[in-house]
């Protein structure tokens, strides 16, 4: 199993115009400059300023994080091998792609897929409707380069290019499959190109220069969030206090480092771009020029935002429901998004199941429910968040903001005269920037969404540190809250939205900066020889054309590692792939072995891969366990003390991953097994049966 190890012997200013609330407050801000041209100056001063802590804070965030990931798995002395395996599950899918696209021996090869599909090297397989394919083609030769370093990673098929990513016939055995369309990784295809175009090869081995540009698109995340928060409140001031609470809370914030290739970490950056383009454009008396470049911007984020994950149709949706709430107050106009309900239908059973709208022995409802990712937000992470102070300025603000919020919704949905009667309250007037409520109702949303699922929080936890530096550094909140107990004062306004926030920096600084140190200095190394060994042979012993059945997060680094044509992966988001992958877990199930040998052989299966931490799990509880699922799912009795829904009948066989390796005359008639060691059982199957 994968683990980590102890390395052996080694002044503040506008972004833009004022508004006429806070006139006051300009007021006494601009008495420091004596003319109008020393006040310019001092704008473009500390904007200049502003800007320049903006890109050194999110490339020092990128190193930082770059290091850590060094550090932790010694990436640079490793093999080529232990380099892939460490993209686990899905993530080794996705780089395998990057890495197919770079075997193509020229750039042209790599750009045309007409060419291909006509030449005498490349096999093509047509599927029929009983599902049997036909080889056609010509013999194969090694026309591939193997990349640099790469000392296990050999070249096993002759489709390369975009061809073999439009008729790909690997990632799922007897199917030929249109990777761009069902996957999103065309970010594997433009950073194999570019690769290419780029004069970095004899500087750059290409596993680095596709990590680097994720780490790289963290400067640029980070950078968004500097710059949204200095838009709501018009000091940078705001997105530097911002930058520091997403890197304190980096374990609640970001999974990059240990998750590189996932497809949030090549979106999310450019989501937080699209917030800040919406957040700008919504300011009021924006010149032409400006509503034009940043409406080009929120386009271009979206379409990047969206091209890169596979669940861009719920945050489109959630930004849909923000803007209609808005709408619904005469804020702003509602937007529409149509989801593909057949390719994500395991969701919305999953979210039927989770929220009690009755229960479910569905199999891809219950893998999700079980897994930790996809439970509550556990309690342990307010306590984190709350030792950065993080939690404590959130609520703080979203309480001032609700209360605005509410306020204004009442006095919008009045009639005039209660409307003029609110107007006539002199200093209790209040009023909420149009940016300041789309942001409100974006953290509320991303709040219940990471409350209900976890590995949501990450949308949630980023923009909580927006939301929070912004209010801490508003002269608006200050201004609501000192009205409010009776104690306005311009100068306490200027005093609160500058002191609090630095000395909330030095805080940090003081009480992190020491283990962040640590951090950096502690080296490990990455250690799993198990699944080196697995790889080995499958590389030395197996013909290049051999379907392997597993598990979904081993056969992802089984592509990956040794090019292996598959019979399930990973990415869940296709009907066909998970009833597929149901049929291929039965190897964990309480099944015959005829019964398991014809589900295998009908994905034209040669080798299946058993792993023990699976068939004799014990990370999940009674009924969580993968065995107990499938169990659930055929109607089987579960194992161990606990009780049982009646109808569950007792199985007619033992279960097979068990009882297969006794040896057993009617497995061994089936199965031959040709390679274990302490995590991994390899059995070759019988075709004559």
């Amino acid at each position: 199993m994968i683990s980590i190890r102890q390395r052996k012997g080694i002044q503040t200013t506008e972004v833009s115009e004022d508004y006429v609330t806070q006139e006051e407050n300009v007021k006494l801000e601009n008495k420091l400059p004596s003319s109008c041209t020393n006040r310019r100056l001092w704008t473009i001063l500390s904007f200049a300023i502003g800007g320049t802590v903006a890109l050194c804070t999110g490339l020092l965030t990128s190193v930082y994080l770059a290091t850590l990931h060094e550090n932790d798995l010694w990436f640079s002395n490793i093999k080529e091998v232990e380099r892939e395996i460490s993209f686990r599950t899905e993530c080794g899918l996705y780089y395998s792609y990057y890495k197919q696209m770079l075997q193509a021996p020229t750039l042209m090869q790599v750009l045309e897929a007409r060419s291909l599909r006509s030449s005498p090297y490349v096999e093509h397989t047509v599927i029929t409707a009983e599902g049997k394919s036909k080889i056609a083609g010509g013999s194969m030769h090694c026309l591939l380069k193997i990349l640099p370093r790469c000392d296990l990673c050999h070249i096993h098929s002759p489709a390369i290019g975009f061809h073999g990513l439009i008729y790909d016939n690997k990632t799922e055995s007897m199917r030929t499959v249109n990777l761009l369309q069902r996957m999103n990784i065309y970010q594997e295809v433009f950073l194999s190109i570019l690769y290419r175009v780029l004069p970095i090869q004899k500087y750059i081995e290409p596993v680095y220069f596709y990590i680097y540009t994720l780490f790289g698109l963290q400067a640029i995340y980070v950078t968004a969030l500097y710059i949204t928060s200095w838009l709501l409140s018009g000091t940078w001031l705001s997105g530097l206090l911002a930058a520091f609470w997403y890197v304190t809370n980096r374990i609640d914030t970001t999974r990059v480092e240990f998750t590189i290739p996932l497809r949030e970490n090549w979106a999310l950056p450019f989501f937080a771009i699209q917030i800040a383009a919406i957040t700008y454009f919504l300011r009021p008396n924006l010149q032409p020029l400006s509503q034009r470049l940043t409406l080009l911007a929120i386009f271009i984020s979206t379409f990047l935002f969206s091209l890169t994950w596979q669940f861009n149709q719920f945050m489109m949706l959630m930004q849909a429901l923000v803007l209609f709430i808005l709408d619904s107050l005469d804020m702003l106009p509602a937007v529409k998004k149509i989801l593909n309900l057949k390719s994500d239908e395991h969701i919305f059973k999953f979210l039927k199941a989770k929220f009690g709208f009755g229960a479910t022995r569905d199999f891809d409802a219950n893998l999700y429910l079980c897994e930790e990712a996809f439970g509550l937000l556990p309690f342990n992470t307010f306590e984190r968040l709350s030792d950065t102070l993080l939690f404590y300025a959130y609520i703080f603000v979203l309480s001032i903001t609700v209360t605005a919020a509410l306020a204004v919704a009442f006095r919008n949905l009045s009639d005039s005269t209660n409307q003029q009667s609110m107007y006539k309250m002199g200093e209790y007037t209040i009023a909420l920037k149009p940016e300041t409520a789309y942001n409100l109702i974006h953290t509320i949303l991303f709040g219940f969404l990471a409350l209900s699922t976890m590995r949501m929080k990450y949308l949630w936890t980023s923009h909580m540190c927006v939301f929070a530096s912004f209010g801490l550094c508003s002269p608006e909140i200050w201004e609501l809250l000192l009205k409010l107990i009776h104690l306005y004062n311009p100068k306490r306004i200027c005093i609160l939205r500058y002191s609090i926030p630095i000395l909330i920096l030095l805080y940090l600084c003081y009480k992190f900066w020491p283990g962040m140190m640590d951090e950096l200095s502690e080296l490990r190394e990455f250690y799993d020889p198990d699944t080196v060994e697995l790889m080995n042979w499958i590389n030395s012993n197996t013909p290049r054309k051999a379907v392997f059945a597993g598990s979904m997060q081993l056969l992802a680094g089984v592509k990956l590692c040794t090019g292996r044509t598959l019979t399930n992966h990973p990415h869940y988001e296709d009907n066909s792939l998970r009833e597929r992958t149901k049929a291929v877990y039965q190897i964990y199930a309480k099944r015959a072995p005829e019964e398991v040998h014809a589900l295998l052989r009908s994905f034209g299966t040669d080798y299946v891969i058993l792993e023990d931490s699976i068939c004799y799990e014990r990370r999940h509880r009674r009924g969580c366990r993968l065995r107990d699922l499938l169990d659930i799912a055929n109607g089987h009795m579960m194992d161990g003390p606990g009780e049982n829904d009646p109808d569950l009948k007792l199985a007619g066989h033992p279960r097979f991953c068990e009882e297969i390796k006794r040896n057993l005359p009617p497995y061994t008639a089936y199965f031959t097994r040709v390679f274990q060691n302490k995590t991994f059982h390899v059995y070759k199957l019988s075709r004559n049966k």
